[in-house]
């Protein structure tokens, strides 16, 4: 692929400033922002990881411990299919995950949270979308957990997603939640999307025609890379 980038389309990106969301103050930007053309490195590849997919890559229960042991919680199903505006299916799309474990805390050195850790639980995976876009990940439910931001918020259960093309400016970064959880409309985070219907392009539906009986339950995330069904990016919200 060698077309030129998308521009942002700042209308519909979350706002760099949301005095709520509190590191947001420090963090946004003071000065005009600048936009700048693409370049052939960023248009063509390099592409990264689409060649090392392993057998337990997309099992996060077993991924950590390469099957070994079975990471502690609520089994899921992660589920759909990465589309382009028309509906079509995306193939080879690299789709990398990462989440906190059943009790709300990342195996990260700077996560103090004092849930925890699931030693068989290494909370990221990543696969490849077949020939029509779909993809399929088996991972644990993570839990909510506490965050420095207000006297007491939490973020909501959620998975994050990297989307990644065959170009190195084809990357994209989004969040899933989870149908009916509360704290989606409590979180300072979440309510940066201010559009709500686009907000609930990233809650997961229950899908329990999907799940299976004594084993987990389903959710199914679609991903819309333009369009008006554009999915909600963190980084370039108009897609590939």
């Amino acid at each position: 692929m060698t077309d030129p980038l998308m521009p942002r389309r700042r209308e519909v990106h979350p706002v760099p400033l949301w005095p709520d969301y509190k590191t947001s103050v420090p963090r946004s930007p003071s000065l005009p922002l600048l936009s700048m053309e693409s370049t052939p490195s960023e248009e063509t590849g390099p592409r990264f990881g689409h060649s090392l997919i392993g057998p337990h890559d997309n099992n996060l229960i077993v991924n950590f411990t390469q099957g070994a042991e079975s990471a502690v919680g609520e089994r899921i199903r992660v589920h759909g299919r990465v589309m382009d505006e028309t509906g079509r299916g995306v193939p080879e799309t690299l789709i990398e995950i990462w989440q906190a474990n059943a009790g709300g805390r990342y195996r990260h050195v700077k996560d103090t949270y004092f849930a925890p850790l699931d030693p068989h639980f290494g909370g990221c995976g990543r696969t490849l979308t077949d020939g029509e876009g779909h993809y399929e990940f088996m991972t644990i439910k993570p839990g909510a957990y506490p965050w420095p931001n207000r006297a007491n918020d939490w973020r909501p259960a959620h998975i994050h997603f990297s989307v990644f093309g065959h170009a190195f400016g084809q990357r994209l970064i989004s969040q899933m939640y989870f149908e009916g959880d509360p704290l989606i409309d409590r979180c300072p985070i979440a309510a940066t999307v201010r559009d709500r219907s686009q907000l609930d392009r990233l809650v997961a539906p229950l899908e329990m025609q999907q799940s299976r009986g004594m084993d987990y339950l389903a959710y199914r995330f679609d991903i819309v890379l333009r369009g008006r069904r554009q999915s909600v990016f963190e980084n370039k919200p108009e897609g590939m």
